[in-house]
């Protein structure tokens, strides 16, 4: 039962091979085995990287299951049309083209199992590739934020300096009516006279307009602090929108890309073993000699084409006769007397009509 299912994956003819030995069925059924196993690797490789673009079950294993088939196809047709020659050369020639599109197979099904087999080292290529990336973001979006916030600051910190620069404006006349009170300096009289009263009175009004700038500039920090508080705010949600984006950057194309920074080697050879696989029973049929069922179906090829070129030389020869009695069929029938004169008779009354006809038509143009 197997062996018949091998054979019919390999696409020989069943009931040539029927009449055949053992040996002859068993290669075929090796043959056929390997289109069957390289199908079932495709549709496994498919089936894990339709996984990662879809991201459920179901439809990565019904996508999956008709490229298995369609490979399956494309195997057993090649495999199935290359025939043995008596010139390998001739052989190699005509399976070249098969060969190419076994290679292209084997880079499609190889590269999915590779992401597979590499999977922890491409999940750290694709963790550093995030935290590059996180970075990255969280600058780009600051370039929109920090020139905002570095004016609020700045707006701030001479508020404040105004505050700085009053209070040691107060203090200074402060220093200078307690110096003139107790006579260390300007008049240098001890007493509370006119000049100290007059410098009293100074730092008062000083001191009161420091209050109310105090005042001002403390309404206009607060303003600039929510201000900046917003912006804060707006950045950090800003980055927190963007990240999801960075943190789900584990495609398909993200981890071929990130396949390709890791060392070529392992991935080559995992691509040699998968083109040999693929290539297995192209090359199989290329270096084995003419077997027993390549004799037989050449065989019935052979009697196909000699019965197909029979009856097309019986159709030209039936031709060729047709021609031939129809020109003396038609010869004999022109030398007969009867026929003449019923052919005369005939055309002598239609030329009457035609002239009847146009003695008419011109009547009724007069």
């Amino acid at each position: 039962m197997l062996k018949r299912f091998f054979i019919l994956c390999s696409g020989a003819d069943a009931d040539i091979l029927a009449d055949s030995s053992d040996g002859e069925q068993n290669k075929y059924a090796g043959i056929g085995a390997t289109v069957f196993f390289t199908a079932v690797m495709a549709f496994i490789a498919a089936s894990y990287a339709l996984y990662t673009v879809f991201d459920t079950y179901f439809t990565a294993i019904f996508f999956g299951l008709i490229w298995g088939l369609l490979i399956f196809n494309l195997d057993r047709f090649i495999v199935s049309t290359i025939k043995k020659k008596d010139n390998f050369m001739d052989e190699l020639l005509q399976a070249s083209p098969r060969i190419i599109l076994a290679i292209i197979i084997a880079v499609v099904i190889s590269k999915p199992l590779e992401l597979k087999i590499f999977e922890k080292e491409i999940d750290r290529v694709l963790l550093e590739q995030k935290n590059d990336f996180t970075l990255a973001n969280k600058e780009q979006i600051a370039t929109q934020y920090t020139p905002a916030i570095a004016a609020i600051d700045s707006e701030i910190n001479t508020l404040k300096q105004e505050v700085t620069t009053k209070e040691t404006e107060v203090n200074d006349l402060y220093e200078t009516y307690i110096a003139e009170a107790e006579g260390r300096k300007g008049t240098e009289i001890i007493g509370k006279g006119p000049v100290y009263k007059e410098k009293r009175e100074k730092h008062d009004a000083a001191l009161a307009a420091l209050a109310e700038l105090k005042k001002a500039n403390a309404e206009k920090i607060t303003a600039l602090e929510i201000q900046k508080t917003e912006l804060t705010a707006e950045y950090d949600n800003q980055v927190t929108t963007s990240q999801p984006i960075i943190d789900n950057f584990d495609g398909l194309m993200a981890r071929v890309n990130a396949l390709n920074e890791l060392p070529w080697l392992p991935s080559f050879f995992i691509f040699l073993l998968f083109l040999a696989i693929e290539t297995s029973p192209i090359f199989a049929k290329l270096f084995s000699p003419k077997g027993e069922y390549d004799f037989k179906l050449e065989d019935v090829e052979g009697e196909i084409k000699t019965w197909v070129a029979q009856k097309e030389d019986q159709r030209k020869v039936l031709l060729e006769t047709d021609h031939t009695i129809n020109d003396r069929v038609y010869g004999d029938l022109s030398e007969e007397e009867e026929l003449y004169a019923y052919k005369k008779k005939i055309a002598r009354e239609m030329m009457k009509k035609q002239q009847d006809a146009f003695y008419k038509k011109q009547t009724g143009i007069l």
